[in-house]
């Protein structure tokens, strides 16, 4: 069934009189609307009331502002410029205040004349434009208003209500203009196709979806608001909800390989070789997956732990179960690096349990195979024999695995490490190369709250490690304010000095390598903190080169970085875990699963410009072993700004999962939930993720069992349209896939 065609209508043409062609452009260019009802559904950002006014008081600099003021005053003053040498410039200022505070309004030239007459002491009006500072006061220069007489000759009906949508803007495009255009279109939204079943919308007493249109838009009083929201929130999240359900129940209708361990296999022999004994928290996980995979539909399920939290430890006794019950495990990790890293602790773990098939091999023993994209051609050719011919049991790899050359005897399992750097595509890509859809395991080290978990892995059955093994350390974490106090940066070098001569290890983690070139493109696009610093972010080779002549003297120091030759980068990595280097001085590249425990300290430098989640990452890498971790962020922004704020959330807490709330608090949501959702079209407009976690939950619950009475929707008709507004064609296609 189609969108009932009203709401379908392009902006640009039916409406050309109403609306005309140059407000339909911009509407399309500037904020990506482009039918009647993509205009219905966007929402204001919050209301004025005509009795009450802003607070002037907390605008935001450099940014485009709608203020609803009074005139208190209104001054036009002569001057000499080059362009009037007789003394005939004229500026007329306008002061307005909401009780809160004051702002300036600028005028110049030909353009004074209307506001002069119209902007008398004591009118009210709606201003728009971009706060700057002149003489140290804030002001708006040549603003656009909306006066509001409430007088009855008023020709448009567009501020009848007491409350005053204001909707985000371009400066192209002033918020009343948006709210006049939706006057236009309003009445259309009674044909607006509720996509809510009718049992769940009076079950939960939410109004109508043309009725929610109309209040969103043209409220009476907060109530309206609260009942607007609270029904557009629901179709958010449901909707979203029902499309997660259905890739689900696609899946679980998929046949899999039952794998259940031997007995007295492979996995009892790895165990009984263990030189420590499971955390409550692994043992809980395991039998979850073992659970899962025991069973004839694919196990999908997400694995979520803290940094060090042993996840690896328990995807691998799940790829010896599969290995056990006759099949292959598969794990795809995110860079070359990564899958080294992992290749070599797996093997280590195993140790004569991974030579399956040579001299000295156990007797249940397999082999455990690498594969990445820059192996020579030889070893390439017999890791892909062993995958061919059954020899190889566990192959590690990068997206290489994903390749059409590379066939696996009998796929049973495939394990996704760092899933937020993978597409869903390529997750299914691996997933075809088994005979029958493989059981998957994804694992992620980036703590996720419940309800992101639930929308953008809705999919995914959902496990977490919270425990840290016993013998991990705590790590200290300190803000270095290098500009305020270099004192500070100069100790921290010391205190890196002092883990060295302790016998232990550091890292120096960098932005940016620093032999790029610059590339006047990349310059040009600067963040306001960036802006506020006028220098590129600090280079691997040029800390590095500081820290040889200057504070680490003396020291072995190293550089790794994503650029070197694979065979570099192994090499280096090999000397640092041997102990043959003292200071590792990187990029990025160590953010997960690099594993030494006698490295002690990390200094990041710019910690600025790492995300909250990432500098998490970056920490876990030290206190892997028996003693405690440092970690010391060095930065050079002012204590008063944002990103101060961050770094000093990042160093009060080791809770991954309040830093990642923090995260999303402090990212616009929608970004977050755009990438992961991977192809849907909006990102969420009046839904929180954070705030609104009872109804995401319940959505969930709504949506699953929908799906399960009717997994096509056939008896929802408008349900299903609303889904094929959310995902694109791909993208739909892709949940059919599952």
């Amino acid at each position: 069934m189609d969108l009932v065609p009203a709401l379908q209508e392009p902006l640009r043409q039916p409406l050309k009189s109403v609306l005309g062609p140059a407000t339909a452009k911009v509407m399309a260019e500037h904020l990506g609307l482009l039918t009647v009802g993509d205009l219905l559904h966007h929402y204001p950002r919050r209301y004025e009331e005509r009795g009450q006014l802003t607070h002037l008081a907390d605008l935001p600099m450099d940014e485009h502002v709608t203020v609803v003021a009074q005139v208190a005053d209104a001054r036009l003053h002569t001057f000499a410029s080059a362009k009037a040498p007789r003394g005939k410039g004229q500026r007329l200022e306008v002061t307005i205040t909401d009780g809160s505070g004051r702002l300036q309004l600028v005028f110049f030239g030909a353009g004074v004349h209307k506001p002069h007459k119209e902007l008398l002491p004591g009118t009210r009006a709606m201003f728009a434009g971009k706060v700057s500072v002149f003489n140290r006061r804030l002001q708006l220069a040549h603003p656009a208003y909306e006066l509001l007489r409430g007088d009855p000759e008023e020709s448009v009906e567009t501020w009848a209500g007491a409350l005053i949508p204001i909707y985000p803007a371009t400066a192209k495009l002033e918020s009343w203009k948006i709210g006049k255009a939706i006057q236009t279109v309003l009445p259309t939204a009674q044909e607006a196709v509720d996509p809510l079943p009718d049992t769940l919308r009076e079950g939960r007493g939410l109004v109508p979806l043309p009725e929610a249109l109309l209040k969103i838009h043209r409220p009476h009083t907060k109530a309206d608001i609260e009942d607007a929201r609270s029904r557009l929130k629901w179709d958010e999240a449901f909707v979203l909800q029902v499309a997660l359900a259905r890739r689900r129940h696609a899946d679980a209708q998929l046949p899999a390989v039952p794998r259940k361990p031997a007995p007295d296999g492979l996995l009892t022999a790895f165990d009984a070789r263990l030189p420590f004994t499971l955390t409550d928290g692994q043992q809980r996980v395991s039998a979850e997956i073992f659970d899962d995979l025991a069973t004839s539909h694919p196990m999908h399920r997400l694995l979520q732990g803290e940094v060090g939290s042993g996840k690896t430890m328990v995807a691998l006794r799940a790829m010896l179960a599969v290995v056990d019950a006759g099949g292959q495990a598969a794990l795809l990790a995110p860079t070359e690096v990564l899958a080294q890293q992992h290749h070599r602790s797996v093997v280590e773990m195993m140790g004569e349990l991974a030579e399956g098939g040579m001299l000295g091999g156990a007797e249940q023993a397999t082999k455990v195979v690498l594969l990445t994209g820059s192996m020579g051609a030889a070893t390439r050719r017999h890791a892909l024999l062993d995958l061919t011919t059954g020899e190889a049991g566990i192959v590690i790899g990068t997206h290489a695995l994903i390749e059409d050359k590379v066939q696996f005897h009998d796929l049973g399992l495939v394990v996704v490490d760092e899933q937020h750097r993978f597409g869903v595509e390529q997750r299914d890509a691996l997933r075809g190369k088994g005979k029958q859809p493989p059981h998957l395991l994804v694992m992620t080290a980036t703590p996720i709250p419940r309800t992101v978990a639930m929308t953008v892995f809705g999919d995914l059955e959902t496990s977490v490690l919270d425990q840290l093994p016993a013998g991990r350390s705590p790590i200290a974490s300190h803000v270095v304010p290098a500009a305020d106090k270099p004192h500070f940066l100069s100790r921290a070098w010391e205190r890196v000095r002092e883990e060295v001569e302790n016998g232990h290890q550091a890292y120096v983690v960098c932005p940016r390598i620093g032999d790029e070139e610059d590339d006047p493109k990349k310059s040009r696009k600067k963040s306001p903190e960036d802006e506020a610093e006028k220098r590129p972010p600090l280079a691997v080779l040029d800390v590095a080169d500081h820290l040889v002549k200057g504070p680490l003297q003396g020291l072995r120091v190293e550089v790794l970085h994503g650029r070197m030759h694979p065979d570099d980068k192994d090499a280096v990595m090999r000397r640092f875990a041997a102990g043959d280097t003292d200071v590792l001085v990187a990029t990025t590249v160590i953010e997960v699963g690099v594993n030494v425990p006698n490295a002690t300290a990390m200094v990041i430098m710019d910690a600025d410009r790492f995300g909250v989640s990432q500098l998490h990452q970056l920490r876990g890498r030290v206190g892997r072993g028996s003693a405690p971790g440092l970690c010391l962020l060095v930065t050079e922004m002012p204590e008063a700004s944002a990103a101060r704020q961050r770094l000093n959330a990042v160093a009060s807490t080791l809770d991954g999962f309040e830093l990642s709330r923090i995260d999303l608090e402090q990212r616009r949501e929608g970004d977050v939930l755009g990438q992961a959702q991977s192809g849907a079209r909006t990102s969420l407009k009046v839904l929180a993720v954070i705030e609104d976690e009872e109804i995401i939950a319940e959505a969930r619950q709504e949506a699953t069992a929908v799906v399960a009475a009717d997994p096509e929707l056939t008896r929802l008709p408008a349900l299903r349209t609303a889904l094929d507004a959310l995902l694109d064609e791909e993208r739909e296609q892709y949940l059919e896939k599952g």
